[in-house]
């Protein structure tokens, strides 16, 4: 018997990984039927404010109107492909605890679809990684995308910019 997803929730950040899990998170709620809701989430992190000694509240609606366009350009695509049952939230506070717990306590997610971590190593080692953190705290299941749509390991950010230049050099020709 397959497991069926109910409630899916994507963290959304903008980064090529996060792309990777909701392209995804689209075939798994499309395969899971037209009751599956599909969650997206983009978590502004406060913690990046407080560092800025001149705190300005228009900072952070500028940061809130680009994730707002960016969150309804994903919901439009859903709904192209095929997922009715999409939204989204844009939530402000720690991502590693709104992403590995509150959100799923609140949402009854079954499914995190999260991207790998773009961190390298000492970043990782000192801010520590969303995505390892979620693992290991989340109630509910949590699938790591580390491939595209056909499996095939994804792109590091410099390999996709470089196949980005060399496409679009492709169009001008």
């Amino acid at each position: 018997m397959l497991q069926k997803y109910k409630n899916i929730l994507v963290p959304v950040d903008g980064s090529y990984e996060s792309e990777l899990a909701f392209k995804k998170a689209v075939a798994v709620a499309k395969r899971n039927g037209s009751d599956t809701k599909l969650h997206l989430v983009h978590v502004v992190d406060t913690r990046a404010f407080q560092n800025i000694s001149s705190f300005d509240t228009e900072m952070v609606e500028q940061v809130t109107e680009t994730a707002r366009k960016t969150m309804e350009g994903y919901v439009a695509e859903g709904k192209q492909n095929g997922v009715e049952n999409i939204s989204y939230a844009i939530e402000y506070g720690a991502p590693k605890v709104l992403i590995a717990k509150d959100i799923p306590a609140k949402e009854h997610i079954d499914l995190i679809l999260i991207g790998a971590t773009g961190l390298n190593a000492v970043e990782r080692l000192l801010i520590g990684s969303v995505t390892e953190y979620v693992t290991r705290t989340a109630a509910c299941d949590v699938l790591v995308v580390r491939t595209d749509l056909d499996n095939k390991l994804a792109l590091s950010k410099n390999q996709k910019k470089a196949a980005q230049k060399r496409k679009e050099q492709n169009l001008n020709k």
